[in-house]
């Protein structure tokens, strides 16, 4: 009985807020405030035809998209070197490449920023949605990383060896063995890194450039805005179960595996 009071009390001080949220988006006054004066939806229809919201929605998307491209292959890269060979400072470069999604935000955006300005060899580079890109990259490629050197743990080397010792090319054995071993912890690497891009801020804050707006820079510029509040509030609860997604499709995937894992052992123990 504790424990279940204990869970409803977690789950309770996690999602009131965003309840809260939801009501407010469907709020038929202008104003917020409890208890709400009845149910429209209004706030939601000006939202969807809010160019602004839109156009930060599209951007958001594309450096999304741009940052995940980034984080799978470079995240995928060093999984491969940690997990499959050995050399002096391994450990150090594990740390290195997991430790920026630990970092102070506001740290890593200063950081971006005058590397960005300054760009010695090449004159700068100007901020954008490249720049965003490459900032949210920096810590999306943590997720993929973490995805797929467990997966690649998990997953003995004698297959990849034995496919070898039959005269199987590398690329052979990475297409038939290795890639299909490890594409779901890619899959579900990539939507948790396009999640965590998604919903970025502070470093978005130090790499926008102008006309390269995301949806949380919006809602943020937006949210004090006395006319625009009813809009925003509706723009926010799209955002979040839009960011929902790729994060219960990543632990749907995870999860399946887990369970395929776990009767494939079980069928080989039986015997």
């Amino acid at each position: 009985m504790l424990l279940r009071v204990g869970t409803a009390f977690t789950l309770l001080f996690i999602y009131f807020p965003l309840a809260v949220l939801a009501l407010y988006a469907f709020n038929r006054s202008r104003v917020s405030r409890w208890p709400i004066d009845g149910l429209s939806l209004e706030w939601v229809r000006r939202a969807f035809h809010s160019s602004g919201a839109r156009a930060a929605l599209g951007t958001s998307i594309r450096v999304g998209i741009m940052a995940t491209v980034v984080a799978l292959l470079l995240g995928s890269l060093a999984a491969f070197a940690v997990a499959r060979y050995r050399f002096f400072g391994r450990d150090v470069v594990s740390f290195l490449v997991v430790i920026p999604i630990a970092l102070p935000g506001i740290a890593t955006g200063m950081a971006l920023n005058s590397a960005f300005r300054e760009a010695p060899l090449i004159g700068g580079i100007k901020f954008g949605t490249l720049t965003i890109a490459i900032g949210h990259a920096t810590f999306c490629i943590v997720v993929v990383y973490n995805n797929v050197l467990a997966r690649l743990r998990r997953t003995s080397r004698n297959l990849e060896e034995a496919s070898a010792d039959l005269g199987a090319h590398p690329l052979q054995t990475f297409r038939y063995v290795t890639f299909p071993a490890i594409r779901t912890a890619l899959l579900a690497g990539g939507l948790l890194a396009f999640a965590l891009s998604f919903d970025e801020i502070i470093v978005t804050t130090f790499t926008a450039g102008a006309g390269s707006e995301t949806l949380p820079i919006w809602i943020l510029q937006n949210y004090s805005r006395p006319n625009q509040g009813p809009i925003v509030n509706a723009v926010g609860l799209f955002a979040v179960l839009l960011s929902i997604i790729p994060v219960y499709l990543a632990q749907r995937l995870t999860g399946e595996e887990a369970v395929t894992q776990a009767s494939t052992g079980g069928a080989t123990a039986a015997p």
